[in-house]
């Protein structure tokens, strides 16, 4: 293997373990719910879930988990 490899793979052990080193600013994920699929969205510091949950409460247990997930590596949102 060459070495210089070696070196960049070990280096980015050490980046991806430092989760600040990480902002996410936009994406998209499909959330696998316990009776269905949710397509979530991050974009400007607000997410958007297409459960009828988050359609009341601008939150639900999809978007929670992702902030839990990605903590540190979100900006905060305006209801965190």
């Amino acid at each position: 293997m060459d070495y210089g490899l070696i070196g960049k793979i070990e280096k980015a052990k050490r980046y991806a373990e430092d989760r600040k080193r990480f902002t996410f600013e936009k994406f998209e994920v499909t959330f696998r719910g316990d009776n269905n699929d949710h397509h979530v969205t991050f974009e400007n510091g607000k997410f958007q879930c297409d459960c009828e949950f988050f359609m009341t409460h601008e939150r639900c247990g999809h978007t929670m988990a992702i902030e839990i997930l990605l903590k540190d590596m979100i900006p905060l949102t305006e209801a965190a």
